[in-house]
């Protein structure tokens, strides 16, 4: 194959999205539209990736600084030929193709560019554009094709007549061009046009005349389609969605009801789990074999061992189950929470920055923040770590085989010993030796005829 350079365009504003924020920083499945487009090329492994950059360019090169990107700032938006002008110094001296691309067009599959690049080399021709066709291709240029099914010409809707406009088969916009030639036919570009702009489009005309067009057509339309305004980010948003739900079940997990779900682009799920109607796994989720993750559960930055059952309407972000354990339901465990093999959290309980140790149970109605619990430890209903005395966080620590019953305070820092138990209904303050039973219980009074004398 030919060397390869890509180059991005990202410099729009993006109007119709009307935002603060570039249009290409605006996320689906909670990754930024360039992202997408980015990892698209990256199989395709080119020399350099090139990305020009205008509208907010300081945001979308700071959004990808830990990225290898040459980056090139479009002082002015004129069009997009004149994008891909402002790249010319930084291509000088280069050779072999350039695939050319929005950054606005997240659906696009690597298999389609890939198939593009080896259909460029074999036609031998300076410019290939890819095509699809659309029921209504209203607004996109028509690819014009003659009998032998060349093409003859590229007609932008402007310039149409009535029989070209009845043609569906529309140019995308995403070229592959010899460099060889790309310098001269965007020297030659000029703005003659009612928005003083440089198109783009207008190389195909000069790429006729200099050794012909290959348009390499493609049925999924889909995969091509750009995002101008947000009801069709949240098309492809669903499209997205319904690919990567697919492709899960393909290697063995089970959607309940796919389309009730919603899953980031980088999740991944172990094979003969289950997963419930209405669940929303977010970034950073990883999910083990043989899970169950019931309904209507939101999941961020955690990790899911094997054989989890995540009970309905809990909420999970920046955890770690080590595996064979369960949460909830109503559970919600905060960034740092960690179970290990076993352990279990219950109903109404939340977890923040603790480790809950193997086969230990906090069952009902608790919470547990900066704490360390060993093993086989079991909390009782209503359990509180008071972490926080208004100005610092403090660490609590139980050790294995604690026992503590309902209703109880730990006053951190505090440290439980082994085995040792903690009566209902007491607040610890002071740490608990090994083996001891604790109580600071009020003693019971009985005041005789109370009822009596309430009602007098």
């Amino acid at each position: 194959m030919t060397q390869l350079t890509v180059l991005i365009l990202a410099a729009g504003q993006g109007t119709r999205m009307c935002s603060d924020r570039p249009k290409v920083l605006h996320e689906l499945a909670w990754q930024p539209l360039l992202q997408h487009v980015i990892s698209a090329v990256k199989p395709l492994a080119p020399e350099r990736m090139l990305i020009v950059t205008g509208h907010g360019a300081e945001q979308v090169e700071q959004a990808f600084a830990d990225q290898a990107i040459t980056w090139i700032r479009q002082k002015e938006q004129k069009g997009t030929g004149d994008a891909v002008r402002s790249a010319l110094p930084t291509l000088h001296g280069a050779s072999g193709n350039l695939l050319i691309l929005a950054g606005d067009i997240p659906l696009i599959r690597s298999e389609i560019l890939d198939r593009m690049v080896h259909a460029h080399d074999a036609a031998g021709r300076p410019l290939t554009l890819l095509s699809t066709t659309l029921e209504h291709p209203t607004g996109y240029g028509r690819v014009v094709r003659g009998l032998d099914g060349e093409v003859q010409a590229v007609v932008e809707e402007r310039d149409a007549n009535a029989e070209i406009r009845t043609i569906r088969e529309i140019n995308s916009g995403i070229y592959l061009v010899a460099l060889s030639h790309l310098e001269g036919w965007i020297n030659r570009l000029n703005p003659n046009n009612a928005q003083g702009e440089y198109y783009l489009p207008d190389i195909v005309a000069m790429a006729l005349e200099e050794g012909g067009i290959h348009a390499m057509h493609h049925t999924d339309s889909q995969s091509l389609e750009g995002i101008n305004d947000r009801s069709q980010l949240a098309r492809a948003e669903r499209v997205f969605r319904d690919r990567k739900v697919a492709a899960l079940m393909a290697s063995g997990v089970t959607f309940t009801d796919p389309e009730s779900c919603w899953v980031a682009a980088d999740v991944t799920i172990g094979r003969d789990t289950n997963i419930a109607p209405h669940n929303i796994l977010g970034p950073g989720v990883v999910i083990g074999s043989q899970c169950q993750i019931g309904p209507f559960c939101h999941l961020v930055d955690t990790t899911i061992g094997p054989e989890v059952h995540i009970d309905a309407f809990s909420h999970l972000e920046g955890a770690n189950i080590v595996g064979h354990s369960g949460v909830g339901p109503f559970a919600r465990l905060r960034p740092g929470a960690l179970l290990e093999r076993g352990a279990k959290v219950g109903n109404f309980c939340e977890i923040k920055k603790s480790r809950i140790g193997e086969g230990s149970k906090v069952s009902h109605l608790a919470y547990i923040g900066d704490a360390d619990i060993g093993r086989k430890v079991n909390v009782g209903a209503g359990t509180i770590t008071c972490n926080y005395d208004g100005k610092n966080k403090f660490k609590t620590v139980i050790e294995d085989g604690v026992f503590i019953g309902s209703d109880t305070q730990l006053i951190a820092p505090v440290r439980l010993g082994r085995d040792a138990v903690i009566a209902a209904g007491t607040s610890v303050s002071k740490d608990v030796p090994e083996g001891a039973l604790a109580i600071t219980r009020v003693p019971q009074r009985h005041i005789p005829d109370w009822h009596q004398r309430k009602k007098k």
